[in-house]
C-alpha cells in the first residue's frame, strides 16, 4: 500500500522528462511509473497533477540563516532565522538548505557545529546542512579537526579571500593557509567553496573612492570589480590545481570568474560555478532604481557583458547551480547603509527562486525542463553530496517534490511571499509557480495552505562523490 501517488504529472527524472506517476511510501519514492499502471486501491491517496510540472525539490547551496548583521542604532542584531527561511523556501518549492557554521571564536569546530544546532535543531521546516566556514587565521589544531569533520560529514569548507569591506577585518583567509586547507581537504576528499576577490584590488578600491569623496552604493561595481574576481579566481584555481584540490566558486558575478572557470575545467580541473539569480538578472544600472541596495549582494552586480557570460557559462558546464546568497531582513535593515562601505549584502530571494528561474530560463530562453531542474537543484544535490538521495525523482530518492503550475501567468506580488516587508522580485514577470511542495513524502504546502512542523526538518550528513572531486563530471 502506497500513502500518495501524483498521478499524470509532467514528471522530470535524471532520465528525461515524461507523462508518468510517483508513488510514494513512508518518506520515500516507491516507484516512477506510466500514468495509471498503480491501481487505486494501492493507495491512501491519489492527487491527479495533470498538466502541472513534478520535479525534485529545489536546493539552495548558499543560505545564511540568524546571521549577524549592524543594526541601526550601532548594536548588532541577527537576520531571520531557518524558521522564517525554510517555510518561505518550503512556499518557494525549495526543500533542502546549505548554511554556513562559521567560526566566529577561537574554539573547536565541535563546539562551533553545537551552537550553530541551536539556531536550526527544531527550527527548521525543511532539510538542511552546513558548510563549515573558516575566518582568519588558521591555526593547526582547526587543521587536524577538519579532516576527521570532512570525514565525519561536513564536507565543504567555506574560505574568503578578501575581507570583504574594511569593517571586516579578519575575514580574510591568508594565501599560506589556504594552501594548507587544500591539503587537508584533498587529503580528506572534501570540496573547497569559496568567495574568491583580490583583497588588495578591493581595499585599494575602497581607499580610492572615499579618499575622491564617491561614496554612495551607487559605485560598489567599481569596488568589487571585474578585475578583482579574475585575479582571485586565478590565484585560487592555480593553487588548486597543485594540490588536486576541488572547488565550488561561489556567487560568480563576473564574466571574467565564468572565464576562469571555463578555462580550468577545459583542464580537467574539479572546479563547479555557481552564481545568483540577482547577477543574472540585475546589473549595476539597477542600484540607481530607489532603494537600489535591495538589489546588492557582495560581490557587486555587473555589468550587461558580465551577466551574458553567466548565462552563457550556465550552458556550457562553467555555472552548474544557481543559489540566493540568502539573507532575510526587514527593508529597514536592508537599506540602512547607503555608502560602498556599509552596504548589506544578501538578499530575500529564496522564495521566488524556482517560479522567476522558470520564467527566465523555460519562458524566456528556451531551456529544457532538465536543464532548469539540474541548475535549481540536481547539480547542488551531485556537487554537496546529497545525490540521489535529493535531487531527483527515482524510487529509492527521498520524496521531495516540487509540483510547478504552468497556467499561472502573472507577477511575483509581496502580498504572496513569506520572508520579509520586501522582494526585490516584486513585479517580475512568471510564468508557473509551486502549488505543492512535499518533504520526504509530507505534504508541506498544498494551493497555499502550509502544514509543516519546525522540527520536520533534518540535518544531512554529507560526502563528496569521488566523480566529484576528481574532475569536472557536470
Amino acid at each position: 500500500m502506497f500513502d500518495l501517488i501524483l498521478r499524470n504529472g509532467t514528471v522530470v527524472t535524471p532520465h528525461g522528462t515524461s507523462r508518468q506517476d510517483v508513488a510514494i511510501s513512508g518518506e520515500t519514492i516507491s516507484a516512477v511509473t506510466s500514468p495509471d499502471a498503480i491501481d487505486s486501491t494501492q493507495t491512501k491517496r491519489s492527487i491527479d497533477v495533470n498538466g502541472k510540472i513534478v520535479m525534485p525539490g529545489g536546493i539552495d547551496p548558499h543560505v545564511h540563516c540568524k546571521w549577524i548583521m549592524p543594526m541601526p542604532d550601532g548594536t548588532f542584531g541577527f537576520t531571520e532565522g531557518p524558521e522564517i527561511v525554510s517555510k518561505a523556501a518550503l512556499f518557494g518549492g525549495t526543500t533542502t538548505l546549505i548554511d554556513f557554521a562559521a567560526r566566529l571564536e577561537d574554539i573547536p569546530f565541535s563546539e562551533v557545529i553545537e551552537k550553530r544546532d541551536q539556531d536550526w535543531v527544531g527550527n527548521c521546516y525543511c532539510d538542511y546542512s552546513y558548510h563549515l566556514m573558516l575566518l582568519g587565521d588558521v591555526e593547526p589544531p582547526v587543521l587536524s579537526e577538519l579532516e576527521s569533520l570532512i570525514g565525519d560529514g561536513y564536507p565543504t569548507i567555506k574560505i574568503f579571500t578578501t575581507n570583504i569591506t574594511p569593517s571586516r577585518s579578519g575575514r580574510m583567509v591568508h594565501f599560506g593557509d589556504i594552501w594548507e586547507v587544500f591539503k587537508v581537504i584533498t587529503r580528506a576528499g572534501g570540496l573547497g567553496v569559496i568567495h574568491a576577490e583580490d583583497n588588495d584590488l578591493v581595499m585599494h578600491m575602497y581607499e580610492k573612492l572615499i579618499r575622491e569623496g564617491r561614496v554612495s552604493f551607487h559605485n560598489l561595481a567599481e569596488v568589487h570589480s571585474a578585475l578583482s574576481e579574475d585575479l582571485s579566481f586565478r590565484r585560487v584555481i592555480r593553487l588548486a590545481e597543485a594540490e588536486n584540490t576541488p572547488l565550488y566558486m561561489m556567487h560568480v558575478s563576473a564574466g571574467t570568474g565564468v572565464r576562469a572557470i571555463r578555462e580550468a575545467r577545459a583542464k580537467g580541473q574539479a572546479i563547479y560555478g555557481e552564481t545568483l539569480h540577482q547577477y543574472m538578472l540585475f546589473t549595476s544600472e539597477d542600484y540607481k532604481r530607489p532603494n537600489g541596495q535591495i538589489y546588492h549582494t557582495y560581490p557587486s552586480l555587473k555589468s550587461p557583458e558580465d551577466q551574458a557570460e553567466l548565462w552563457a557559462g550556465t550552458l556550457d558546464g562553467s555555472i552548474n547551480a544557481v543559489a540566493t546568497d540568502e539573507l532575510c531582513c526587514t527593508l529597514q535593515l536592508k537599506t540602512v547603509g547607503n555608502r560602498i562601505d556599509d552596504t548589506t549584502g544578501g538578499n530575500a530571494g529564496v522564495e521566488p527562486r524556482l517560479g522567476v528561474m522558470y520564467q527566465e530560463m523555460v519562458t524566456e530562453r528556451g531551456y529544457s525542463l532538465e536543464q532548469f531542474v539540474d541548475l535549481c537543484s540536481s547539480n547542488a544535490a551531485k556537487i554537496m553530496g546529497l545525490y540521489p538521495r535529493k535531487g531527483a525523482i527515482a524510487a529509492g530518492s527521498d520524496a521531495d517534490i516540487a509540483v510547478l503550475d504552468p497556467t499561472i501567468k502573472r507577477k511575483v506580488r509581496l502580498e504572496d511571499l513569506h520572508e520579509s516587508d520586501y522582494s526585490p522580485w516584486e513585479g517580475h514577470e512568471i510564468t508557473a509557480w509551486p502549488i505543492m511542495t512535499i518533504l520526504r513524502g509530507k505534504i508541506m504546502v498544498e494551493n497555499g495552505v502550509f502544514m509543516g512542523d519546525p522540527k520536520d526538518g533534518k540535518y544531512l550528513k554529507r560526502a563528496i562523490p569521488k566523480s566529484i572531486t576528481m574532475g569536472p563530471e557536470l
